[in-house]
């Protein structure tokens, strides 16, 4: 008996022992210091709370491994249903790098030329009755570029047009995305569905994301949370104009479906620089556009798909995302191989982002 006491007093203490070394686990910031991750979820907590964010769920990368990953709140506000490590999220503009990536493997497959005038390989009758667009080619569709509006139905006429000369100015399109797309689609001679299973060929399946697509499927859509506004108000989507509008539509620029840990895959892919050749990678981070000058004198840069800055962040790639009730935001400094993705049910997981950032760049 006392033997069997003495066992299970010891089993006691290593769980007391394992639990308080796993809830004090470091995490290096982007400066290298550590970090706990009871600080961690404190930080988040307390920000989730002042944003009105329903649902989160966040990892973080050190040196190309996953070293946190965690979920907070509810996928489901109404029937109380927590996020969990399964819970899928849309990734927004997210999407814009990682198609990047996807035309980057045409390129080296010798089947789309980046300076090329995509009309060669697709003519495009919605904008035809304006030559200037014979002139756009995917490197200027990739850096926003084309002249393009972001979509159309932004335009007060509802209609596609070039607002200036292409490849003079930046301006963020989600219509130049699509035109890509559909010149992919074109190429391969498929339909959207096909696509996205080449997209899985040659993007996901390699990297082992399990659960990343462009067009949902049976398990995404069972698993997907439910998107809400600044107030913690539902949102409709099966009644939302873009979601009629873009169902089973393989939509380049904004509707990636996934979750921090397969995302996750994709980003250390990028910092180790997988699947591309390094002249590849030397394309996607050139800068090709200036988005903004700060106050500093720091400007902001878009390259292909990515978007990056002046020193001291010359070697960090990021993007947000923002869809109807969903947004999120990655981060990646590709010399460290340091990193973090986050998704949310709401509408402040740019600004999430943003304060995470600053969070983890203190140097104490």
């Amino acid at each position: 008996m006392k033997e069997k006491s003495l066992k299970i007093l010891i089993l006691f203490l290593l769980t007391i022992s394992f639990t308080s070394c796993h809830s004090q686990k470091k995490i290096k910031n982007l400066v290298g210091f550590e970090v706990s991750t009871d600080s961690i979820n404190t930080f988040l907590k307390s920000r989730m709370d002042s944003l009105n964010i329903p649902g989160l769920s966040i990892a973080i990368i050190n040196e190309s491994e996953v070293v946190y990953r965690q979920t907070f709140g509810f996928a489901n506000l109404e029937e109380q249903l927590p996020v969990t490590d399964k819970t899928i999220f849309e990734g927004a503009s997210m999407s814009k790098s990682v198609f990047a990536l996807f035309v980057m493997k045409f390129v080296e497959e010798g089947k789309l030329d980046l300076d090329k005038p995509l009309y060669e390989y697709l003519p495009y009758q919605d904008i035809a009755y304006d030559k200037r667009y014979k002139k756009i080619t995917a490197r200027m569709v990739l850096s926003h570029r084309t002249g393009f509006p972001n979509w159309r139905e932004n335009e007060q006429d509802k209609k596609l047009k070039i607002k200036f000369e292409p490849d003079t100015d930046y301006e963020y399109s989600g219509e130049g995305y699509q035109y890509l797309a559909m010149v992919l689609k074109q190429i391969e001679g498929t339909d959207w569905n096909g696509l996205e299973s080449i997209f899985q060929e040659k993007i996901a399946n390699p990297l082992k994301m399990e659960h990343t697509v462009f067009i949902p499927t049976p398990y995404t859509n069972e698993h997907k949370a439910e998107p809400y506004n600044n107030q913690r108000e539902w949102i409709d989507l099966k009644n939302n104009y873009w979601f009629k509008k873009d169902k089973g539509v393989f939509v380049s620029s904004s509707s990636i479906h996934s979750e921090p840990l397969d995302f996750s895959k994709w980003m250390i892919a990028v910092m180790n620089k997988k699947l591309l050749s390094k002249e590849s990678y030397n394309e996607l981070f050139k800068h090709h556009s200036t988005i903004s000058t700060s106050s500093t004198g720091m400007n902001v840069y878009y390259t292909l798909g990515f978007i990056t800055a002046d020193k001291p962040y010359n070697t960090t790639y990021f993007h947000g995302g923002s869809n109807d009730g969903f947004t999120c935001y990655y981060l990646m400094d590709i010399t460290k191989k340091w990193g973090y993705v986050l998704f949310t049910n709401s509408e402040n997981g740019e600004k999430l982002g943003n304060d995470v950032w600053n969070y983890l760049e203190k140097e104490n």
